[in-house]
């Protein structure tokens, strides 16, 4: 009976344990104003333009922007209170983000934060008479 009583013992022994200790390098104070400057949401401005095409010789009489779909806001890294990050990227006929590109930079960890949040963003294709096409987004993402 004691035998297969004490991995369950064991488990909750672990996790209360784990539960129980705290980080003593940080003050509670330094937490709670970590945790407010990562919570601050960013500002965005975007842009959508035509990717034109060589071969299309028709011009578009019925242009529709993309509708974003799921855009979830990127994690920025608090270096200074006005960093901004400024992506250029394109939305493909599928809807799909393609080719995220940084063209203004706020440090290695925001930039890695932001491409990898805008390469699952989707959207619903932005049309041409109709016809889903390929347009090239710009997006600024700043703290204020």
């Amino acid at each position: 009976m004691l035998r297969r009583i004490w991995p369950v013992v064991l488990v909750f022994a672990v996790s209360g344990a784990a539960a129980s200790v705290q980080n003593p390098r940080e003050p509670k104070a330094v937490l709670a104003d970590r945790e407010q400057r990562l919570w601050k949401v960013p500002a965005r401005a975007a842009d959508f333009t035509e990717v034109p095409h060589l071969s299309v010789r028709s011009r578009c009489a019925d242009t529709q922007p993309p509708e974003a779909l799921t855009t979830p806001t990127p994690l920025l890294v608090p270096v200074t209170a006005g960093s901004k990050v400024k992506v250029s990227f394109i939305v493909g006929a599928d809807g799909r983000v393609h080719s995220p590109l940084i063209l203004q930079s706020s440090g290695v960890v925001g930039d890695r934060n932001v491409l990898q949040t805008v390469r699952t963003w989707r959207y619903r294709p932005a049309t041409c008479n109709g016809v889903p096409i390929e347009t090239e987004g710009r997006i600024e993402f700043s703290r204020r």
